[in-house]
């Protein structure tokens, strides 16, 4: 059995300023995506494209800016919105407190979806094509987020066997062990899912498989994680009802939408690059 190494969550001060170790794991994320979308340029499609569409570092910029935008609005609206609606309905300035912590992984991944459409409209780009681009650069910045969250101590998991050699004592949830289920996250949703999503990028696929197995890989896993994670006590009453969590719930539809997608990209005529800066069907 571990006990919790105590991590005082603020990294360092500069005067006034308290710059969090959360924080940091953000940016870390941002940072990773831009390393990875710039080896992914050299990946096929996406290399041979020329002409107007061709994809450029720029493109990776612009797309960041937007992505970081969906990230926040999305995540902040999803959480109000998925987690505590009747609160918010009646405090709804708050939902503008985001200082006040509140974010959720599927409304931010909605808010992404949607300002990647926006991104490929504006500059003439397929989405799928974009969305198969984005996809195998996000796991690991969602990694780096998990590791914010065992920093913080948060979002720890279910009671575990006293036996269980990692178990683990969070000082805020009383003194039995429990699953570091932070560090199943950071394993299965982080580092597992990029590698296999990389791998799998990098063979030719029809357009929009790329964004399709993201989708069913990160449902999957975080499915799987929930059982080891500590439902949100406002929402253990769901948990109690039908055997499932909020994330759990959320992740179905989520995992339906990939295999539609996979299905429908599947039978699609492969895309073939043109040198004129649009793609064309064989």
């Amino acid at each position: 059995m571990l006990t919790f190494p105590h991590i005082d969550p603020i990294a360092f001060r500069i005067g006034p300023l308290a710059v969090h170790w959360y924080g940091i794991t953000y940016l870390v994320a941002f940072g990773l995506f831009m390393l990875l979308a710039t080896r992914r340029l050299k990946h096929e499609p996406f290399a041979s494209i020329q002409g107007p569409g061709a994809w450029s570092r720029r493109d990776i910029d612009d797309m960041l800016f937007l992505g970081v935008l969906g990230v926040i609005v999305g995540g902040r609206l999803g959480y109000c919105l998925f987690y505590k609606p009747g609160y918010y309905a009646t405090h709804p300035l708050e939902v503008f407190a985001v200082w006040q912590g509140g974010m959720s992984f599927h409304g931010g991944m909605l808010g992404v979806i949607a300002s990647q459409l926006w991104f490929a409209h504006s500059r003439g780009k397929p989405f799928w094509q974009v969305m198969d681009f984005i996809a195998p650069c996000v796991p690991l910045g969602l990694a780096a987020g998990r590791v914010g969250n065992f920093i913080n101590g948060e979002l720890w998991g279910r009671l575990a066997d006293p036996s269980l050699p990692w178990g683990m004592v969070f000082p805020q949830a009383g003194p039995q062990p429990r699953h570091p289920s932070q560090v199943y996250q950071f394993l299965m949703e982080g580092l597992l899912l990029f590698i296999l999503l990389w791998l799998y990028a990098r063979r030719e696929r029809r357009e929009g498989q790329v964004a399709a197995a993201f989708l069913v890989g990160y449902g999957f896993f975080r499915f799987v994680a929930e059982f080891f994670r500590e439902p949100d006590s406002y929402l253990l009453w769901l948990q109690q009802q039908t055997g499932l969590s909020m994330g759990q719930w959320l992740c179905v539809p989520m995992m339906a939408a990939g295999v539609v997608l996979w299905l429908w990209a599947r039978r699609r005529a492969p895309v073939v690059p043109a040198t004129t800066g649009r793609t064309s069907r064989a």
